[in-house]
């Protein structure tokens, strides 16, 4: 099947997809994650002066945690940004990346201005997650490329063109051209801490909204782009997946949350040293072996400058929950304990490890003492996969309020809009009570 076909048939899909009861209570729960996790963002020094900088107009849609509501794109963008922005996202680890973050904040910014019925926004936000996943499942990328903002853009305009009301072959034009507004970001820009990672994701939020648009006036065709963007210049793709048991597979079921704040392929090393932490001798740390697999062997840095060099370094994350017990958005940056036994932390690939891919990221990690003992602990996946210790909406609750202590109200809001919306007669009024107060009167 080519890639406009496998377009065609996903844009029909889309266009009468209603949200089925087997998915719902998955659905609430990574809305709530993506809602909490974008305000926690939020929240961060960087983001706020963002936002001032932004001078965004008042307008129908909201910043979330921000404290006021500003222009559909304005708020699409500054939400993907601050939704990425501390490494605490949903992920797929079928689909390579992170499909909700790719689409919800463009999807609820265009409900709240839309004031959408709650069911129109559920359905929105379950196409915009599943078709972004299908096309991260469809796309290898060329080693060294990043997942933000190329694969999942189409996801996005999927989602927005629900809410808009677009029949089968508009949408198939919106998701199309989607695919033909990728960006090619590199992932060192990660390992080194430049954030134009996070503005990928706020990219690909407004890339949908006018993907969805340009469709909506007509202006959209599907020619079959993604085998061309996504596929010759950005690395292969393969249009089967598209449609692969479209409608019997939801891939929403099979992501994770995270309890780190930290990529992906970090959590596995952390969670086996904090499973470990109680076995610790006195005796002090002379060495750290992490195993794992090909796709996390890269994040070898122990010279970080930033949060975001750091999430991305295992021997920051490693040091810091050895140390610590904990690696959340507050863990220090410049504590010299964890930058001395962060250089004694030595990750190497694993062929298992590798061979047991994409079902699980696995990792082995062996801690040397001086007293001459070692401990080795391997996991197969970081908790909070689906497959692997997974959280539930208590645990989701703990984490958002330690990471938003002078905001509870704000998490128990989300909790109730998570639940609420797909019965919601509209949504914007919900959406926007999601700002919380104004940011003078948290300061």
């Amino acid at each position: 099947m080519t890639a406009v076909e496998s377009t065609r048939r996903l844009g029909a899909w889309v266009s009468e997809l209603d949200t089925p009861d087997a998915v719902r209570d998955r659905l609430a729960l990574v809305l709530l994650d993506v809602l909490g996790v974008t305000t926690v963002g939020a929240a961060q020094p960087e983001q706020r002066a963002l936002r001032a900088a932004w001078r965004a107009p008042d307008g129908p849609a909201p910043l979330l945690g921000a404290g006021r509501s500003v222009t559909v794109d304005a708020a699409a963008f500054l939400n993907g940004m601050a939704l990425v922005s501390l490494e605490l996202d949903e992920g797929n680890k079928y689909a390579k990346g992170h499909p909700a973050a790719h689409g919800f904040p463009a999807v609820l910014a265009l409900a709240a201005d839309l004031d959408s019925t709650g069911a129109d926004t559920a359905a929105a936000l379950l196409a915009a997650y599943e078709v972004a996943s299908r096309f991260g499942r469809a796309t290898s990328l060329k080693p060294g490329a990043h997942p933000h903002g190329s694969w999942g853009v189409p996801g996005a305009a999927a989602g927005c063109a629900r809410l808009l009301g677009l029949d089968a072959e508009q949408t198939a034009a919106a998701i199309d051209t989607a695919a033909g507004m990728a960006i090619a970001g590199h992932f060192d820009s990660a390992t080194t801490g430049n954030p134009v990672r996070n503005a990928w994701m706020g990219a690909s939020a407004t890339s949908g909204l006018a993907a969805a648009r340009m469709a909506a006036a007509g202006m959209a065709r599907n020619t079959g782009t993604a085998a061309l963007s996504l596929g010759t210049l950005l690395g292969s793709f393969d249009p089967g997946e598209l449609t692969a048991d479209l409608g019997t597979r939801w891939d929403i079921q099979h992501g994770y949350f995270k309890r780190h704040a930290s990529c992906s392929f970090t959590h596995p090393a952390a969670d086996a040293v904090l499973a470990l932490r109680g076995e610790f001798p006195g005796a002090g740390i002379t060495s750290i072996l992490v195993e794992s697999h090909a796709l996390g062997a890269g994040l070898t840095g122990t010279d970080w400058t930033n949060r975001l060099s750091a999430m991305f370094s295992t021997p920051f994350v490693v040091a810091t929950a050895a140390l610590t017990g904990r690696v959340g958005p507050d863990s220090a940056l410049d504590d010299p304990a964890v930058r001395t036994l962060a250089q004694r932390v030595r990750l190497v690939a694993a062929d298992d490890l590798t061979a047991r891919l994409p079902a699980e990221r696995a990792a082995r990690v062996t801690v040397a003492f001086d007293d001459g003992t070692t401990l080795t602990r391997e996991v197969p996946n970081p908790v909070g996969d689906a497959d692997h210790h997974p959280l539930a909406e208590d645990d989701l609750v703990a984490l958002l309020k330690t990471w938003l202590p002078r905001q509870p109200g704000l998490v128990d809001r989300a909790v109730a809009v998570s639940h609420e919306l797909p019965g919601l007669a509209r949504v914007g009024d919900a959406l926007r009570g999601l700002a919380g107060p104004d940011e003078k009167e948290l300061n």
